[in-house]
């Protein structure tokens, strides 16, 4: 395909801008209210010596940048799976029950923002059940080492993930959330999620509550903020290495779920922690072929072992 700067520019819209401006700025606000309590220089702070010399940095980055590449091939279909869940419960709905007195009248404010809302809480509390058995089911543990097998958090840590743990984690965000669509597509119509200036609001959640930041050094906290909401340090030391650590923060945005659960662990003011697995296991997924085929590997001795 020829070179067409009209594309190129199509392709940068304002939301686009916005969504990278609205990223940056968490990054340099976190490294900025980090850097007022760290006793190195700035440069140091911000990159600390040797990290992109070290193999799990350069395999985050190989890793990262093939996800790129790849994930367009899988996403798609997997997100059906909350359209075709949703389909199936309003049917489900509509079969038990009376059809509800409604307008075709669009959507109000209110009933869009109970929408967003409600679908914010089903994909969180569905992200929280997904990530407890990624620890507790031994094959998906097999897939899930990969993320937890970076010893160094840069930031694109975050898409540190197995594409079959990826393929089923999306999978998994089609019931929970899926229900729910169906649910207010049998009740309300069909309402659409917020945007904001264009964003669309799990876009503008994954922004705010810092994603990126969160599998970065920078040990941001949010204060009184972290009785509602997982700072980046708290998910900080879901990664440590420390015994004590394990099973600890497995939420996304709330901390409510872990709080219920009995699984929040809140970090000391400015605790360090050692990143990787247990007994130097990081060590055997520094390269492409770790990450990507290891994982396979390991589920096919768990299956074969004879019982």
């Amino acid at each position: 395909m020829p070179f067409d700067p009209a594309t190129i520019r199509a392709s940068i819209t304002a939301p686009t801008v916005l969504t990278l401006g609205l990223l940056w700025s968490t990054v340099i606000a976190a490294a900025i209210i980090t850097y007022r309590r760290s006793p190195s220089g700035l440069w140091q702070h911000l990159m600390p010596r040797g990290t992109f010399r070290h193999p799990s940095a350069r395999a985050d980055i190989l890793f990262w940048v093939l996800r790129r590449i790849t994930k367009p091939l899988y996403i798609f279909p997997t997100a059906l799976t909350a359209v075709g869940v949703g389909t199936a419960m309003h049917a489900i709905l509509s079969y038990l029950l009376p059809a509800p007195t409604s307008t075709s009248a669009p959507s109000g404010p209110l009933t869009l923002v109970m929408f967003t809302l409600s679908m914010l809480l089903a994909y969180d509390i569905s992200y929280y059940f997904y990530h407890y058995l990624q620890h507790k089911v031994r094959w998906m543990w097999e897939l899930h080492k990969v993320h937890h097998s970076a010893e160094l958090m840069i930031g694109v840590t975050q898409g540190r993930v197995h594409p079959v743990d990826d393929f089923m984690t999306h999978l998994w965000d089609g019931l929970i959330p899926g229900a729910m669509y169906g649910g207010w597509l049998f009740f309300v119509l069909n309402p659409v999620e917020l945007t904001v200036f264009g964003i669309n609001v799990y876009i503008l959640r994954n922004i705010l509550m810092m994603d990126f930041v969160r599998h970065t050094h920078f040990k941001l906290s949010f204060g009184w903020l972290n009785n509602v909401i997982l700072s980046p340090h708290y998910h900080q030391l879901h990664h440590s290495t420390n015994p004590k650590h394990y099973d600890k923060n497995f939420g996304l945005m709330l901390s409510v779920w872990d709080r219920l659960f009995g699984t929040l662990m809140r970090p000391e003011p400015d605790e360090s922690f050692s990143f990787g697995l247990a007994n130097g296991e990081h060590q055997e997924y520094h390269s492409l072929t770790g990450l990507y085929l290891l994982p396979l590997v390991k589920i096919y001795r768990l299956i074969a072992k004879p019982t």
